[in-house]
């Protein structure tokens, strides 16, 4: 059962209990992997890659941020997530996840680990359809961002035709929300990080796996879920939390207890271990399964 202290942050965020809270997960996606680190690795790239905060790395690792790292060095990596559930969509986007689900039929397909808005500019919600697919796009630039250019004091750019420097990369999905693309980059270290105008990036691999599974016509969702549950097929039960990046959800610590209690779960979460997890909000997967005793009523050795 909940602690006073964690009973204290559950009365202090009710308020906020009101706002949809996320649905039950029934799968994981990742793995508990070693990874070797290649020429030009840094632990920035490496999360983009794989879908990790370059500072959990680091911190799992050992390692400081931005410390050169040596090429061979063994890096433990773990980057299982929780698949949101409850949606009908083709394509499901997480924003505080900075993950995209790619579902055929309801079951998943792909997942890709995607760079999205800033919190100035942040990536929209809500439901769209794919309009187009285009392959070496130009790129027109609004003018919202040909005055972010003016400000800074760069040259305007109105139209870049595809070209090595262009942003938008090989391929783009452009969907129904205004001004919001799905395309890929040419800055792959920006995968998994908050710094577009809004549009979702992926590594350009990625984008293009996805861009031949994608049809005109494909549905999706953009949704904001900075605390997900899971339990799976097994029993167990997993916690996942992620920064509040625009500062749109309820308390995590509420958002899982609510959870949990809709799905009768309570009793079986390890609400301590649930306490650390959302101060660390690593942004992974993390089993918060009630341990039970071990039973003790066998002898631990036959008698002779």
């Amino acid at each position: 059962m909940p602690t006073l202290l964690m009973i204290a942050l559950l009365t202090a965020s009710l308020v906020a209990l009101d706002a949809p809270t996320s649905s039950i997960g029934l799968a994981i996606v990742g793995e508990e992997s070693t990874y070797h680190v290649q020429p030009g690795d840094t632990l920035t790239s490496i999360g983009a890659r794989v879908g990790v905060e370059a500072g959990v790395l680091a911190r799992r690792n050992g390692l400081r941020v931005g410390r050169a790292l040596a090429i061979g060095q063994a890096l433990a990596i773990d980057n299982r997530h929780i698949v949101p559930a409850g949606f009908t969509e083709s394509l499901v986007i997480n924003i505080p996840q900075r993950m995209l689900f790619q579902f055929r039929d309801g079951t998943l397909h792909a997942r890709y680990p995607v760079g999205l808005g800033r919190p100035t500019w942040q990536t929209p919600l809500g439901t769209f359809t794919v309009l187009e697919r285009e392959e070496n796009p130009t790129w027109r630039v609004p003018p919202s961002i040909q005055e972010e250019m003016r400000r800074a004091g760069k040259p305007v750019i109105t139209i870049m035709p595809p070209c090595p420097a262009n942003p938008l990369g090989r391929y783009r999905l452009r969907l129904s929300l205004p001004g919001i693309g799905l395309h890929g980059t040419i800055a792959p270290a920006s995968i998994y990080q908050f710094q577009t105008h809004g549009c979702i990036r992926l590594h350009p691999d990625d984008v293009c796996a996805l861009f031949g599974d994608v049809s005109v016509g494909d549905t999706g969702r953009i949704i904001y879920e900075p605390a997900l549950l899971a339990r799976l097929a097994d029993g167990r039960i997993f916690a996942e939390i992620h920064r509040d990046i625009y500062h749109r959800a309820p308390a995590a610590f509420a958002a899982l207890h609510t959870a949990a209690e809709r799905a009768d779960l309570t009793d079986s979460i390890d609400w301590d271990h649930v306490t650390d997890v959302v101060h660390e909000h690593e942004g992974l997967a993390v089993d918060v399964t009630k341990k039970t005793p071990a039973s003790t009523s066998a002898p631990a050795f036959a008698a002779r």
